[in-house]
């Protein structure tokens, strides 16, 4: 690959839209679920389809729900998307998803 075309890629890289927000894991078999945030949501569906794909649990705090009900139970679920201002640095952007995490907090029963 040439030096200049490596250059190009990284550049496309550091200026690709991110799209971020909150999401949630849910257990059919009990109703519990997870609720998360992430500065790019489709790297978080992308990583929990891969678990599903291996028959893996994708975190350790959902393990025994994972045993108990097996992994066709679960399900990846989008609640909010937002998207990074181009002007707005990854800082700022994680800070605003954080707000937005809180607020589904607040709005979710336990």
């Amino acid at each position: 690959m040439k030096s200049q075309s490596r250059k190009d890629l990284a550049e496309q890289y550091k200026n690709r839209e991110m799209v971020g927000g909150i999401y949630r894991i849910v257990c059919s078999g009990n109703g519990k679920y997870w609720l998360r945030a992430a500065k790019e949501l489709k790297t978080s569906q992308n990583r929990f389809m891969f678990s599903l794909g291996i028959k893996s649990c994708p975190e350790t705090c959902m393990i025994r729900e994972w045993q108990a009900y097996g992994p066709e139970t679960f399900s990846f679920e989008v609640l909010e998307e937002v998207k990074r201002e181009e002007d707005q640095t990854e800082k700022e952007f994680m800070e605003d998803i954080q707000v937005l995490l809180e607020i589904w907090h607040e709005k979710l029963p336990n």
